[in-house]
């Protein structure tokens, strides 16, 4: 009896156990909404436990597509050479350009900097998006659910992880840079903990220091803050010259009902979204993404975008989304249209006081024929694999 009773009492003891654990891994699970959420959106959430939230860091998020590795460097070296603030990087970029732009950091006066690099998968593109036959220069998303980021540390250690599976020619040849345009509208989805965070372009110098554009005040209610196209007369003088649309006109097809039906003036000034500060909680509570891919979807349905549009990709559903809801920038914080003409300059005293320079537009500054190049030059860090290659004149790269 005495050993009967032993044994009831361990099995008790067992049973006790067993329940606590049972009870610890269902409270676990019920307080993982968010990571449950990203893998419904194909999205990994396995990010490391010290990348935590503090006002002391500024985050940005910028792409790196294989042949512009060497612009994005030159960004971030901009940045970090300007600031004495705390930057973290969050660096996107498709597979096969992961090691590239591990190595470039790791093989270069960057090798101090903080950063993440977060792997845009582009299967998940196939049957979603396509080249328009008449504009091939410019991708419509199909499906609400088109983007799929893979998250690897700098040491992408865990390279069997990644799919193996071919992609058909087609998507191969899809333009990177395309690709890439479209993580800005995905921000909340990148797993990241901080309330507040940067974008910027690869085609970006940044003069001033980086704090002073994170610190900025938005208004009550505004997700993102934008430099409007109409904010300097430096800028007027320079879109005149090179013959550019300014306005929702040079975006949007005002001859379809759905962009009618917005009540948007079509002489309304636009902004470019090539740069921008975003609070990840409003975005959230006014749920951007969807917005943003609902119109990705009814530009599929409908072409509703100008055929004559005067920028990216990307533009045409912020504009609609953030209309007449965002907060101006500091026109200081974003000189750009930079790369619309080789031949259009502005005066050397007004970029000298300029805060970030943009070269939006075909003519970059790491190639020929460029304007201003000299600005740009003075950042770059010469590529550690000898891929990335500045164009002058006389040149045969």
């Amino acid at each position: 009896m005495p050993l009967l009773k032993k044994i009831n009492q361990v099995l008790i003891v067992l049973l006790v156990l067993l329940a606590c654990l049972l009870l610890h891994s269902s409270l676990k699970f019920s307080t993982q909404p968010k990571k449950a959420y990203r893998q419904s959106h194909g999205l990994t959430a396995d990010l490391p436990a010290e990348e935590v939230e503090t006002d002391d860091v500024v985050p940005v998020i910028i792409c790196a597509s294989e042949e512009r590795t060497g612009a994005t460097m030159a960004t971030i070296n901009s940045i970090i050479s300007n600031t004495d603030s705390s930057v973290f990087f969050y660096i996107v970029t498709l597979r096969d350009a992961v090691k590239i732009a591990r190595r470039y950091i790791e093989k270069t006066k960057l090798k101090g900097i903080q950063y993440k690099i977060l792997e845009f998968n582009p299967m998940v593109l196939r049957g979603k998006v396509k080249p328009d036959s008449s504009r091939p220069d410019l991708l419509h998303p199909v499906s609400s659910q088109f983007l799929l980021l893979n998250y690897v540390v700098s040491t992408y250690a865990n390279q069997s992880a990644v799919s193996n599976a071919s992609v058909s020619d087609t998507w191969n040849n899809l333009n990177c840079v395309l690709q890439l345009n479209f993580v800005r509208f995905y921000l909340p989805l990148l797993g990241i903990s901080h309330r507040r965070v940067i974008y910027v372009d690869d085609d970006v110098i940044v003069q001033g220091d980086i704090k002073d554009l994170y610190n900025i005040k938005l208004k009550t209610g505004h997700a993102a803050a934008f430099a409007s196209d109409c904010d300097l007369p430096f800028t007027h003088e320079m879109v005149r010259s090179i013959g550019m649309q300014t306005t929702y006109m040079g975006f949007l097809d005002y001859r379809k009902q759905e962009v009618k039906d917005l009540a948007i003036n079509p002489n309304h000034c636009s902004f470019n979204p090539g740069v921008f500060v975003a609070e990840i909680k409003e975005w959230k509570k006014q749920k951007i993404t969807k917005q943003l891919e609902r119109w990705m979807e009814e530009n599929f349905r409908q072409n509703i975008y100008s055929s004559a549009m005067a920028g990216g990709v990307a533009t045409p559903p912020m504009l609609i989304v953030f209309h007449d809801k965002y907060t101006a920038l500091d026109p200081l914080w974003h000189v750009r249209h930079l790369g619309w003409s080789p031949n259009a300059r502005y005066a050397e005293s007004f970029l000298q006081g300029a805060q970030l320079l943009h070269w939006n537009g075909p003519f970059k500054p790491w190639n020929d024929p460029a304007v201003h190049s000299d600005l740009w030059k003075r950042w770059f860090i010469p590529d550690p694999s000898g891929r990335f290659t500045l164009t002058r004149p006389g040149s045969d790269s």
